[in-house]
């Protein structure tokens, strides 16, 4: 694979982590994200204007990238592809945040009088409450095959709905940690589902 000349030292040190990550090494990886973990989050952070939303995007965007990483071709730097998979992410979720909201004013018939706002019943049909809960099932049962401290965290967040600082009080570990850890166990656990829905296939 032919690395462009103009690369800087940075690029170039990029370039051979992500050589070094494809063949499976953890610590390129984790080199990776370490570098541009900060930078990632406050471009995020600007976009969303959401601390918490900032993070699990910048989680989301490693994974992202690390799972597409044999897709990465380097005509540009490692950085310029990554911010780009950070930025279309972050569209992606401002776009669905949009569709799930809806806005109380104007809300006037045809003849400009008020209307009446009609909410849609957050209710399942009896169906989707099944698929739901066999999905969740499902879920729990992969989570069981995680290490017990990632098992532990993606429960407290993701079931219990703690936030960071919630779960750092009550584990006793820096907020820091706490971030990492969850990063480590969502992305272990993006691989575990993969998986799993290969075999399904």
């Amino acid at each position: 694979m032919e690395i462009n000349a103009n690369f800087t030292d940075n690029a170039k040190n990029d370039f051979y982590l992500v050589l070094r990550a494809r063949e499976g090494d953890q610590k390129a990886y984790a080199d990776l994200m370490h570098r541009y973990k900060d930078s990632i989050y406050f471009m995020v952070l600007k976009m969303v204007n959401n601390k918490e939303d900032a993070m699990d995007l910048t989680v989301e965007t490693f994974a992202k990238a690390f799972e597409k990483l044999d897709k990465y071709q380097p005509d540009f730097a490692f950085s310029t592809w990554l911010f780009r998979v950070a930025t279309n992410n972050c569209i992606d979720f401002i776009r669905k945040k949009k569709l799930n909201t809806m806005s109380i004013h104007g809300m006037t018939d045809d003849e400009g009088d008020d209307k009446p706002l009609q909410i849609k019943a957050d209710v399942l049909n009896p169906e989707e409450s099944s698929i739901k809960k066999q999905q969740t099932q499902e879920l729990r049962l992969l989570i069981e095959s995680l290490p017990h401290r990632y098992r532990n965290l993606i429960t407290l967040r993701y079931f219990d709905e703690l936030s960071y600082e919630e779960i750092a009080q009550q584990l006793d570990l820096p907020l820091g940690t706490v971030k990492a850890q969850l990063f480590r166990a969502r992305y272990l656990l993006g691989n575990i589902i993969n998986r799993f829905n290969r075999d399904d296939i």
